[in-house]
Order: C-alpha cells, then sequence, then structure tokens
C-alpha cells in the first residue's frame, strides 16, 4: 500500500486536525469565497443554463461513444506521428514512460500540471528510476518544495497564504522574505527558466483530446505547458481515457464552462493544440511526442449506466470552491489524489471502497456541487449510490465497485431485522412499543457515531396509541357532560 493510500484511512484523524487549524480555515475561506465570486461574474449575461446543457450533451455523447473514440483518436495521432500508448493501470502507465526515459538516457524531467500523473504518483517511481522530476506550474512547484501533496485540482498550493510561501522558499532556494507576489513569482520564473533548457523530457496533462483531428488541448495560464511541450526534446502528455471528445467544435462550450469555473476567466492565457512532433523546416517543438492513456478503474465506471456520470467530469474544480466541507477542511484532509465532491465520487473507483468507506459519507448532501458542476455531474446522487454500495449486503448483486458492502455490519442488520420484523406485525408493534415507553430511563445516552453530536432520540412516556385512546375518553366525557 502506497503513502497516498494509507493517508485515506486516516480521513476522521485529519479532518479533525483541519479543523483545529485556524489558518488553514481562514485560507480555504478566504480563497474559496474569491472563487465563488469569481464564477458567478464570469457568467454574468450568459445563457448558463443552456451553456450546462451544451456542455452536458458533449460529455455523454463522447462517453456514448468511447471505444469507437479512442480508436480513432489513436488513428490520426499515429498518423500524424505521435505515438500512443495504453496503460490498464496507472502502475503500468509509469512504467511506460519511465521506459521511454531510460530509451532516451533521460536524467531530467521537467512537468506540466497533471493531475493524472499524481494520481498514477509519477514523480515517485521516477525518482526510484533515478530520474528527476521537477514541476513547473508554479503551485505544484511550491508544493513539491514543501514535500506535499497538491490540495486542489486547479490551484494545489491554495491551502498556503503569502507568508508561508515567501518563508518555504526562503527555506528550499534562498529568495528574500517577502509579502511582494510579483518578487516571488519572478523568483520561482527565474529558478524554472534554466530548467526547460536542461530538461530531457517534458511531461503534461492533457485538457481534451479530439479524436476527429487528432489534437491534443493544453489549458493553462503560466506559459510553462507551452514550455514543457516544446522545449525538451521529447513530449509525453498523459491522460485518463475519458477526456476524449468527438469533434473540435466540442471544445469551444467547454473551454467555456472550464475557464469561468475553474478560475472565473473567460478564457485563459494559453491554450495550447498539440498534433504532431517537430515537422521538417520547423524551429521549435519536440523530436517525439508520446501519449499515455490510461484507464485505472475508469472501464469499470463505463459499465454502470448510472456511475459512468462520473466520467463527464472536466476537472474544473467548481464542486469544491462551492463544499461546505471541502471549504472547513481543505484537500489534504481527504488523503487522495482528488479531494472534495468529485474525489468522493471518483476515488472509490480508483482505489476501492475498501480504502476510501469514509468519503462517500463526508457530505452534506446540500447539492451545491451538483449546481454549480459545469456538465451537470448528479454528484449528490452518486454519493447516495456508493453509501448503498458501502452498506449493501447483497453479496450475488454484480458490482462495478471495489469493496461493495465494506460498510455492513451484523449488529445493525440484525437490528433492521428485528425492526422489520415488528413493524410487520401490529401486536408486536404495541407490545414493543409499550414495553420502550416503561423502560425509557434506562435506554443508552451513546449510540456510536449518531450521538457524537446529536442527542439519543428517547421514546415517549406514552406511546401515540395510548395518548390517542386517552384523548378519546376525554372527548366522550366532556361530550357527555355537555348533554347533561
Amino acid at each position: 500500500m502506497t503513502s497516498a493510500q494509507e493517508a485515506v484511512q486516516e480521513f476522521h484523524p485529519r479532518v479533525h486536525a483541519a479543523l483545529e487549524n485556524t489558518q488553514i480555515r481562514t485560507n480555504f475561506r478566504r480563497a474559496m469565497d474569491g472563487l465563488m465570486g469569481k464564477r458567478l461574474a464570469a457568467f454574468d449575461g450568459m445563457d448558463l443554463e443552456g451553456l450546462r446543457d451544451l456542455g452536458a450533451a458533449v460529455r455523454l455523447r463522447a462517453l456514448s461513444r468511447l471505444p469507437e473514440l479512442l480508436e480513432q483518436l489513436e488513428s490520426n495521432l499515429q498518423k500524424q506521428g505521435i505515438q500512443v500508448h495504453w496503460a490498464e493501470t496507472g502502475d503500468q502507465a509509469c512504467e511506460i514512460i519511465t521506459k521511454i526515459c531510460k530509451a532516451r538516457d533521460a536524467k531530467k524531467i521537467i512537468k506540466g500540471k497533471s493531475m493524472v500523473s499524481e494520481e498514477m504518483e509519477l514523480n515517485h517511481h521516477l525518482e526510484e528510476a533515478g530520474i528527476e522530476a521537477l514541476e513547473s506550474d508554479l503551485g505544484e512547484y511550491i508544493v513539491q518544495l514543501a514535500k506535499e501533496t497538491p490540495s486542489h485540482i486547479i490551484m494545489p498550493a491554495i491551502h498556503k497564504n503569502t507568508d508561508e510561501i515567501s518563508e518555504l522558499m526562503h527555506e528550499k532556494t534562498g529568495t528574500q522574505r517577502s509579502k511582494d507576489v510579483d518578487y516571488l513569482t519572478a523568483s520561482a520564473r527565474q529558478q524554472l527558466r534554466e530548467k526547460f533548457m536542461q530538461a530531457d523530457v517534458g511531461v503534461s496533462g492533457v485538457n481534451f483530446a479530439v479524436a476527429e483531428t487528432g489534437t491534443l488541448c493544453l489549458v493553462e495560464n503560466e506559459g510553462n505547458g507551452r514550455l514543457t511541450t516544446t522545449a525538451p526534446a521529447c513530449h509525453i502528455a498523459v491522460t485518463g481515457i475519458e477526456k476524449v471528445v468527438e469533434k473540435l467544435e466540442d471544445v469551444t462550450p467547454l473551454l467555456s464552462l472550464l475557464t469561468r469555473s475553474a478560475t472565473g476567466q473567460h478564457i485563459t492565457t494559453y491554450f495550447n493544440m498539440i498534433s504532431s512532433p517537430r515537422k521538417a523546416g520547423e524551429k521549435d517543438g519536440p523530436e517525439e511526442v508520446h501519449l499515455v492513456l490510461v484507464d485505472s478503474g475508469r472501464s469499470s465506471i463505463y459499465q454502470d449506466e448510472e456511475l459512468l456520470d462520473t466520467l463527464r467530469c472536466i476537472r474544473c474544480g467548481a464542486c469544491m470552491n462551492h463544499c461546505p466541507v471541502y471549504t472547513r477542511v481543505g484537500g489534504h484532509a481527504y488523503g487522495t489524489t482528488y479531494p472534495g465532491p468529485i474525489g468522493k465520487i471518483l476515488m472509490p473507483h480508483l482505489l476501492g471502497l475498501e480504502k476510501t468507506q469514509d468519503l462517500p459519507s463526508a457530505s452534506t448532501l446540500c447539492g451545491a456541487c451538483g449546481e454549480v458542476c459545469p456538465v451537470k455531474i448528479p454528484i449528490p446522487k452518486l454519493l447516495q449510490r456508493l453509501r448503498k454500495e458501502a452498506v449493501d449486503g447483497d453479496s450475488l448483486r454484480p458490482s462495478v465497485v471495489q469493496g461493495h458492502g465494506i460498510k455492513r455490519r451484523k449488529l445493525e442488520v440484525l437490528a433492521w431485522k428485528g425492526w422489520s420484523l415488528i413493524h410487520a406485525r401490529p401486536g408486536l408493534y404495541r407490545l414493543a412499543t409499550s414495553v420502550l415507553s416503561r423502560v425509557r430511563s434506562l435506554l443508552p445516552s451513546k449510540l456510536g457515531g449518531w450521538t457524537r453530536y446529536r442527542s439519543a432520540p428517547k421514546p415517549a412516556a406514552k406511546t401515540l396509541q395510548q395518548q390517542l385512546r386517552e384523548r378519546q375518553k376525554l372527548a366522550v366525557a366532556a361530550n357527555k357532560g355537555g348533554q347533561a
């Protein structure tokens, strides 16, 4: 088991630690309020619901033809000179990338932002192979300096404020302590600039892979993605199989939704479209381009008509920004690559409910995540489905979710069977409620997790039927008195 997987099982201790950390709560509250405001302003005057309907339709259409589109994507990429690799698991993807690097005798890799590479723990695998991997996204760079993992899928270092980042950069790189964000950014840029030229291989993620044209689309703000994919002699793109779309025109509504939902921008600074290695006569670009398509449990999700909606995600992070749970505990409390609402419905498929059984329950089911999702993923509905999967006792029912029934407890099963038995027999029900009302003072005040934040329920001193009979007697007596 990796350290990341072990961290998932420490969910409750991490949550309590985060709630007691006032600095983390302050950092997240300020950041999330800002992002929510920017998103609202970015969609002002637009037909948001119409655009969301279009985005959802684009993603559903692509998913309905996923196997066919993946083959079309592979064919068109290969025609243009891009080598395509398939990986069933994250480990296989790491092995493929390591093999490509070793074939080129690569010692240094520069990486653009890629959540799939985080999911695969690619940096760890490369380090074991003696290959240095440096993150070039500013947020990822800060997180790497701190030897942490990203706390948000769009803004990896959002859990840190300016003072904390300044102190970290001073300790790790020797920059002066400063509250000047421009100075800190310029220092990081200077430190990274020479690394781009020294790198043997560049690794990036993919936002959209267009099957029709064989185009890899990369959305970014800092220019590090463009340098990562052009300066080194070899570029390796890595993505989940669900990122494919059918046509180039499908990217337009998705891009409009992604940038506004993620950072409140109408468009990002850079939108890269990669379709081939460097051609004859061109002055820049890599000699080789590879695409690694990662399954890692996604094809299992694809087999379930309801859970399939999980694969619609375009990784904007809006669900996190509006989630009252994520906003208070931050991303590291989850112990997973993808935190927040999207993580709670995706990670059980990637790691299994055995390791993520508490995540689907870490939600108020307020519905905010579903209301802001740009492609209308019904996240609350999927959370309820995964909660059911965790306690479902039908071992014969086929399920695509690993760890099906992991939270089912014998005592709870017996309790519900007893409840069903009593409520199906009127005489037994009357006897049971009568006994409970008589021994109400002897019932326990602690009932496990339920009473951690609530008072234990106690039966009334008299049952409903007893109270109704008494009322009837009083009414009859009052009626007789009136007639007299």
